[in-house]
């Protein structure tokens, strides 16, 4: 028995120890203090670390501008302009001072507006006469906004300014549609003006220029500008630097999205702004540089703001040349020269 009663004593010392080691590193662990505090044991489970995942982020290029696929901003010029096409004459001689890509037939977004704006403002329709958005209204090509909500009423007056000034697109469309004849007849009327006009490559599918089957050339844009900037209340309109209007409770501010009517730098008659991804960005203008009438047309232009940049280049350039000298600039180097359409 003795042998047994030795072997418990060997084994109730080595649990001795044990427990004393454990109370040891409890000890270190949970200095005194905190236990006298804390009679409960709490127990604190540390969070895994995520072993982080790689991710593959998919990026979705841009979508190129026709001018783009036709390679047309591969031309150069003597302005390094950022637009690949590119056109400016003297309004009152019809002196080309500039061309790039002149006769390229593109699709030109929003400058589809100043024929609307034209055809709308020689219509003799009452300016006063109220139109309802409507749900045929809205870009369901684009899906682009509008803070005009089907149901809401604006004269055509309204309209009409919020078209040419803000390129507002559902009035510009509400204005076609309720022509007479309805939009239909209001297109057939947009393609004839220019055919009379002498734009031969020019065509209109729809009102607003959200379709890119809306196209032109620099020089038939040329002729519109020239033609329109002769009527009072496109001039007014499309240059006017904001505009409110009554909306039910609300009042809507809209500005003009070409910045430039705003700056005392330059004096401009008439104006246009486009964009849709297939045009660029785009800009059309009338405007008095150096003491001339200058028609300025920029299409397809990479960049936010590079079409105002091409556009401040060009009345630098025109300011900075003595009245003896020619003014008239060589086409661009590299620019095609023939007639180009892409459907």
């Amino acid at each position: 028995m003795k042998p047994f009663f030795a072997k418990l004593g060997f084994f109730a010392a080595c649990s001795a120890l044990v427990l004393a080691s454990l109370s040891v590193n409890a000890a270190t662990r949970h200095p005194t203090s905190s236990v006298k505090h804390h009679p409960k044991k709490v127990v604190v489970k540390a969070k895994a670390k995520k072993t982080p995942v790689a991710r593959r982020v998919v990026f979705i290029p841009k979508a190129p501008s026709f001018g783009q696929i036709a390679g047309l901003h591969g031309a150069s010029d003597p302005l390094d302009l950022k637009s690949s096409v590119a056109f400016v004459m003297d309004q009152d001689t019809q002196e080309v001072l500039f061309r790039k890509n002149e006769l390229a037939v593109l699709p030109i977004a929003s400058i589809t507006k100043l024929m609307t704006g034209l055809l709308i403002s020689e219509s003799k329709l009452p300016m006063d006469e109220m139109i309802t958005i409507s749900q045929d209204d809205v870009d369901m090509e684009k899906g682009s906004s509008s803070r005009l909500r089907v149901g809401t009423e604006l004269s055509r007056g309204e309209l009409l300014h919020l078209a040419l000034m803000s390129s507002e697109n559902r009035a510009a469309n509400a204005l076609g549609r309720t022509y007479p004849g309805g939009l239909p007849t209001f297109v057939s009327l947009m393609n004839a003006r220019a055919k009379m006009l002498g734009m031969a490559d020019t065509r209109y599918a729809e009102p607003t220029g959200l379709s890119s089957k809306n196209q032109s050339s620099a020089r038939d844009l040329a002729t519109l500008v020239d033609f329109a900037s002769g009527n009072p209340t496109m001039r007014e309109l499309s240059t006017s630097t904001g505009y409110q209007v009554e909306v039910g409770h609300r009042t809507l501010q809209y500005n003009n999205t070409n910045r430039l009517v705003k700056n005392p730098a330059w004096d401009i008659g008439l104006q246009k702004t486009g964009y849709i991804t297939e045009a660029g960005q785009c800009l059309v203008m009338q405007a008095k540089v150096a003491g001339r009438k200058l028609i300025m047309v920029f299409l397809d232009s990479a960049g936010k703001f590079s079409r105002i940049a091409d556009a401040e280049r060009v009345r630098r350039w025109v300011e900075s040349i003595p009245p003896s000298v020619n003014k008239a600039v060589p086409m661009a180097s590299t620019a095609i020269n023939h007639q180009l359409s892409i459907n």
